[in-house]
Order: structure tokens, then C-alpha cells, then sequence
């Protein structure tokens, strides 16, 4: 890994010692971490002790900070005191465990932060609908910054950070490859949202306004692209077998089609989709995040970098 300044670098032993957690204190069995963790994905109970719950532990003492000066701002400005979402980013490459990592924290922030409400959500909701994408000739530049309503993920933050009630996030649904009409996530006040996805550290196109600019705390889930496409690839075979042959799956065809043709198919998409998609917009995004989690072979966090400055 190519170390961004500005950073301290731990090993995973080193991390766990910030915050030690008892085994009683993980709030999760394997049954259950099973049910947390992302198709294809590898996390176990010591990771959740040794790297989550010190991060949780971190993330708890920013909101503690956040929460003192928005109230002495509010009475610096003579204004009452409101409730402001803490919000953080979580972003990386596809099939690096960016979902795992947030519905983890989801659960744990739930059971350590018990008076808090904490929500989440992804940014796919705000990818174009595929009718849109094939209107602009975006299809196959899908998870590109151009395939992404920025506007309107920025328009829906700002209403967020706001403290607006009942604010809807529009739902994806990775089954049939496209947004569902007239579905939404309602994000109602929360005092935590997680937003996750490859664009949380993104500048819009045509906009001065960062994703970030709304996040109060950034994780970034990084890997070798070679490991990451190793992943990708395992990942779609196994789906292949399992979630593809439901017929209502955007992937039927292939699963019951030629496996080899299917095959290639996925890698011509990580070749000519993925890997560019992360090598000019969101690995270049990565020194922007608060916190860089490295994984190495079979997705475990051999690393952590939190930001300096």
C-alpha cells in the first residue's frame, strides 16, 4: 500500500489497544455476523474486537465534540440549540466490503450509542434510472460520477444536515439493476446517518459542492485492485448459483446461459468498467477520508490510517 500523508499508520494490534473489548462487550454471534456481512465478504468476531468497536468508541467521542460546538455555535450566533445529523461517508471500490463495513457500524453504533437513532443508507438510490442512463448513452459508464443525480444526493444532504423531517432517499434494487419507481428510505432526524457508496468523496461534475462537504467523518475501504478483482470475480460466480436464478434477476440469462461466456462478460466489466472507474475517481479520493481501512488477502484489515490533520 502507497501510505497518503498526512496520516498515522497502525497495524490491527496496534489499534485494539485504544480501546481492548471484552468478548461479552461484541454484541454479535457468528450466526449473526453472517446476517451483517456482505455476499462474499470476510469479517470475523476478533476483526468486530480489535478494529470495530475501537472505531465505534472513536466515532462516539466525535459526535460528543460535534455535538459541544454546534451547541456553542448555536449560542455563539444567539440561535436555539437544534438537532444536526452527525453523518458519515464510507466509500471504496465495488465488491471491497463498503456494505459489510456499513451495516456493521450500523449495528454496533445502534447497541454501543442505545439513546441515539441511527440510520443508513447507500448512494446507488441516486444512480439515474436505467431508462435515463440508455437516453444519455451512459450504460456503460454506470458507477461513473456522469451516471449519479448529484444534484440530487446533494439537494437530499442538504435537507438532511438541515434536521428536515421524513427526508426520502430514493431505494436500488441490485436484483433488477435499476432504481425502483416510487420507493424510498425515509431518513427522519436521525442522529447518525451512514451514507455509503463509491462517490461519498466525490466532486460533483459542474458543482463546488463535495458529497464530503456534508460528512463529519470519512472511511475509505481500500485493497489491492488485483485482490479486489479476485473478489469481484468470486463474488459473481457465487451469485451465479445462488441470487441469479431467480428470473426476475437482471443476471438470469446468464446464469442459465453458457458459464464461461458469463464469465467473461464479468471480467470485461471489471476491465473496462470497474478498474478505470477506480483508478481516476475513486482512488484518487481516498486522501480525503478521515480513515483508511486496508484489506489484504481474504478481506482481512491488516492496516489503519487515521488522518493527522
Amino acid at each position: 500500500m502507497s501510505k497518503p500523508i498526512n496520516y498515522y499508520s497502525f497495524t490491527k494490534a496496534q489499534w485494539s489497544q485504544f480501546y481492548p473489548a471484552k468478548t461479552e462487550s461484541v454484541p454479535l454471534t457468528k450466526k449473526s455476523l453472517k446476517r451483517v456481512k456482505a455476499f462474499n465478504d470476510e469479517i470475523s468476531l476478533k476483526d468486530v474486537r480489535d478494529v470495530y468497536i475501537p472505531l465505534v468508541n472513536l466515532i462516539k467521542l466525535r459526535t460528543q465534540s460535534f455535538n459541544r460546538w454546534q451547541a456553542t455555535r448555536a449560542e455563539f450566533l444567539k440561535q436555539p440549540p437544534r438537532k444536526i445529523p452527525f453523518i458519515i461517508g464510507i466509500s471504496g471500490s465495488v465488491a471491497v466490503g463498503k456494505s459489510t463495513t456499513a451495516r456493521l457500524l450500523e449495528l454496533l453504533l445502534s447497541y454501543f450509542l442505545k439513546d441515539q437513532k441511527i440510520q443508513l443508507i447507500t448512494t446507488d438510490g441516486f444512480l439515474y434510472p436505467t431508462a435515463e442512463l440508455k437516453r444519455r448513452g451512459l450504460m456503460e459508464r454506470k458507477g461513473f460520477p456522469e451516471s449519479y443525480d448529484m444534484a440530487r444526493l446533494i439537494y437530499f444532504l442538504d435537507k438532511v444536515k438541515d434536521g428536515q423531517k421524513d427526508v426520502k432517499a430514493p431505494v436500488y434494487s441490485h436484483d433488477v439493476y435499476d432504481v425502483i419507481p416510487n420507493r424510498y428510505d425515509i431518513i427522519d432526524r436521525p442522529d447518525i446517518l451512514l451514507i455509503e457508496g463509491i462517490n461519498t468523496l466525490q466532486l460533483p461534475s459542474n458543482q463546488q459542492i463535495y458529497v464530503s462537504d456534508y460528512t463529519d467523518f470519512s472511511i475509505y475501504i481500500d485493497a489491492d485492485p488485483k485482490l479486489i478483482e479476485s473478489w469481484y470475480l468470486d463474488r459473481f460466480k457465487k451469485l451465479m448459483d445462488t441470487a441469479f436464478l431467480n428470473p426476475s434477476n437482471y443476471y438470469y440469462e446468464y446464469a442459465i446461459g453458457d458459464r464461461k461466456k458469463a464469465i467473461q462478460m464479468a471480467k470485461k466489466v471489471w476491465r473496462d468498467i470497474d478498474l478505470p472507474n477506480l483508478n481516476d475517481n475513486i482512488l484518487p479520493t481516498r486522501s480525503r477520508a478521515n480513515m483508511i481501512i486496508h484489506k489484504g488477502e481474504n478481506h482481512m484489515i491488516d492496516e489503519l490510517l487515521l488522518r493527522k490533520y
